[in-house]
């Protein structure tokens, strides 16, 4: 059975030098599930969620050194985690020179075409709602819904106030209520 090392230890042990690659495997094992999925639901493919998670793990090593510790290690990550896939998408959109429609039925056809995907025809219309938040409505949706996150993480990880994120949060179930009715 393997040893669990606390967050803290293994950040202790990268930035002194202290089996360095062993503390950064171990961040990565503990933590590469998690952030796969919450990079996932924001980026839909799985190509796409790995380049992201890949690039995630690159700024981590480069910058590990550098982490304050004013948050804990999980909330540093899903903040770097939620601001590369937005990254991604802003990247993705100018280079997509496509109309909205069309771009839905684009999203649509990947989520179809996701062998990872059951098709269930709410689940399904879930999904597209989704896509169709803004970027940061959809990160927070995401965090709440999904992962469960408190706001008072959520806020430390978007850097804004709890009521923001509410407030963001309620308009996104909105939007996807509205959508799933009229869809």
């Amino acid at each position: 059975m393997p040893v669990i090392v606390d967050d803290n230890d293994l950040v202790f042990q990268f930035k002194n030098g202290i089996n360095k690659e062993s503390a950064f495997t171990q961040i990565i094992k503990k933590y590469q599930e998690k952030l796969y999925w919450h990079i996932r639901r924001m980026v839909v493919e799985h190509d796409d969620a790995n380049d992201v998670l890949q690039n995630l793990f690159i700024k981590v090593w480069s910058n590990l050194d550098a982490f304050r510790e004013d948050s804990q290690l999980y909330t540093w990550l899903y903040r770097i985690a939620t601001n590369e896939s937005l990254t991604f998408l802003n990247k993705q959109k100018k280079q997509t020179l496509i109309s909205f429609s069309n771009e839905i039925s684009n999203l649509s056809n990947k989520i179809e075409a996701d062998s990872y995907f059951d098709g269930n025809k709410l689940e399904w219309k879930l999904q597209l709602a989704i896509q169709k938040l803004p970027e940061k409505q959809r990160a927070v949706f995401m965090l709440r819904y999904f992962e469960e996150m408190p706001y008072e993480k959520m806020s430390k990880v978007f850097n804004t106030s709890e009521g923001a994120l509410k407030a963001s949060y309620h308009h996104a179930v909105k939007k996807i209520e509205q959508f799933i009715i009229n869809n």
